[in-house]
């Protein structure tokens, strides 16, 4: 059994942009996809009658951030003046872009807009939280580091040969997608 490794992240570098709109991740302090789902069972009059059904499930982006009704491009006047809208959005929670060797994880969906509350506690900062519904189910994209070179390759994924592989190590990367990361070159694979 092969033991998995793991990098565990503080959330404190993300992205998370609504429609066109700039990264607003300065003015948040919880941003996560909050999937919701359960069971619906069946009981008939023999014992052996139970019958468990998984159910769809559904997804909500939450956020809680800082108020700021001063900025025109505030997340507080955006959620405001877009209520009612569905947007697209992306939230990348470790935005490790720029780091050598670390790969990163984007989700990307659509929204249902939501405004949320105007105004707090004395002596405190002013913040809201939502709860944004989520049009079907996020995507993930996965954007590959160096890290996963020696991880074999998914299925229907291309290969590539990286230039450590011409320096006598046994290195392989892949992708999905029509550009291959640098610097890397098509692998030449028999046919089945």
């Amino acid at each position: 059994m092969a033991e998995i490794e793991v990098r565990p992240f503080i959330m404190r570098n993300a992205i998370i942009v609504f429609g066109a709109a700039d990264d607003f991740a300065k003015a948040v302090s919880t941003a996560a996809i909050a999937p919701a789902g359960g069971t619906a069972e069946f009981k008939g009059l023999k014992p052996s009658a139970v019958f468990t059904f998984p159910q769809a499930s559904t997804y909500v982006l939450e956020l809680t951030y800082a108020q700021d009704w001063s900025a025109s491009t505030s997340l507080s006047r955006y959620l405001w003046e877009h209520k009612g809208e569905t947007v697209p959005f992306i939230l990348n929670p470790d935005d490790t872009t720029g780091q050598t060797g670390v790969g990163s994880t984007s989700w990307a969906g659509t929204v249902a807009i939501v405004p949320g509350q105007v105004g707090g506690d004395v002596d405190s900062v002013a913040t809201a939280s939502v709860s944004l519904g989520i049009v079907g189910e996020p995507t993930p994209t996965f954007t590959p580091g160096g890290a996963e070179l020696d991880a074999p390759p998914l299925e229907g994924d291309e290969e590539f040969i990286t230039e450590a592989e011409d320096a006598g190590h046994e290195v392989a990367a892949s992708f999905s997608g029509d550009t291959p990361p640098a610097p890397a070159r098509r692998r030449a694979t028999a046919a089945a």
